[in-house]
């Protein structure tokens, strides 16, 4: 039996229920990361197999060459998988709802998330608008469109996975270890802090300008889930983030490419971090104005036990039962009893 957060809980502290204990977090962390190890490894062997049998190309690291629209559907995949696992172990190791990892609600609040969505992107396309301004002189001077077919394969599988994927990551730093560290401690700035630079170390060390990026996304993010106590917001803006660039890539055909925010250059990096935080703001704004609840609503929206009934571990014998005749009707004076 799972057992809920009470009303007034704060995001950053819902795994910390009745049933909590030190040792939860720890091993819940150690289990999905086995599991997520031994699942990529399952899967693996899988893709091999279908490779030798196929006979299909090698790349120069040694892998079968599935081409760059498949090659980027595995990696996306390989991510979207962490979602059901830190569930599964929010469930059975930490023995809270699962919804907790969601928000405060117990699930993904979908009218927030569509405001969320409409916000991320008008910043998103603001943040390309200036990136290509400001760094038309270093654009790739062989980049060449890949013609429709091509792109919208590559669009459809992009529709589909990417969200899957930003979503994952979102579950795993803003939800998991954010309220990992959380249980431990009262205020939110450590976790935010803790589960930020874990965020950006994630994604390669390229340059610092770069890592300085992704920190500060993971930073904002977390902020803002702690704020609106849910995913929502940090979900929106990394889908569209994510989205919108390998859109851009897969027009290009440069979907194989292995970089990453991390590899920014510093006008770029700057660029996006103001651009972060300007959303960050926005949404704070919508949600107060929307009397939006960062923490566990009352009533709670967990249903509790029934309370026992009232004759629960009332001894058998103290139970006074009626006596045997009291339910039979009065013999009549008129007639003998038996």
């Amino acid at each position: 039996m799972t057992s809920p957060p009470p009303p007034g809980t704060p995001y950053h502290r819902l795994a910390r229920t009745d049933r909590h204990r030190w040792w939860r977090p720890i091993v819940g962390t150690v289990a999905v990361l086995g599991a997520y190890i031994f699942v990529l490894m399952a899967a693996g062997c899988v893709v091999l197999g279908v490779a030798e049998v196929a006979n299909l190309p090698e790349t120069a690291e040694g892998l079968p060459d599935v081409g760059p629209i498949a090659g980027t559907a595995a990696l996306l995949l390989s991510l979207a998988i962490l979602t059901p696992l830190l569930l599964l172990a929010a469930w059975l190791i930490q023995r809270r709802p699962p919804g907790t990892l969601a928000s405060v609600t117990g699930r993904l609040r979908l009218r927030w998330l569509g405001t969320c969505v409409g916000v991320a992107l008008l910043f998103v396309l603001v943040l390309i608008g200036l990136g290509s301004v400001i760094g038309d002189d270093v654009a790739p001077a062989a980049a060449t469109w890949v013609g429709w077919p091509e792109f919208l394969l590559a669009t459809l599988m992009l529709v589909l996975l990417v969200p899957l994927q930003a979503s994952a990551e979102e579950f795993l730093f803003r939800g998991w270890l954010l309220q990992a560290v959380g249980s431990y401690l009262r205020g939110p700035w450590v976790p935010i802090a803790v589960q930020a630079v874990l965020f950006g170390a994630a994604h390669g060390w390229g340059t610092p300008w770069g890592f300085a990026a992704l920190a500060v996304f993971g930073a904002a993010t977390g902020w803002l889930t702690v704020r609106t106590g849910g995913l929502e917001a940090g979900i929106a803006l990394h889908v569209l983030t994510n989205l919108i660039a390998f859109l851009v890539a897969a027009a290009l055909g440069d979907l194989s490419t292995d970089e990453t925010l991390a590899d920014a250059p510093g006008y770029l990096a700057v660029l996006d971090m103001a651009v972060v935080c300007g959303f960050a703001v926005v949404v704070l704004v919508l949600a107060r104005r929307r009397g939006l609840t960062d923490v566990v609503p009352d009533p709670s929206p967990w249903p509790r036990p029934a309370p026992p009934p009232a004759y629960a571990g009332v001894p058998f014998s103290s139970v006074q039962a009626a006596p045997h005749d009291a339910a039979r009707p009065p013999v009549s004076s008129e007639e003998p009893a038996p």
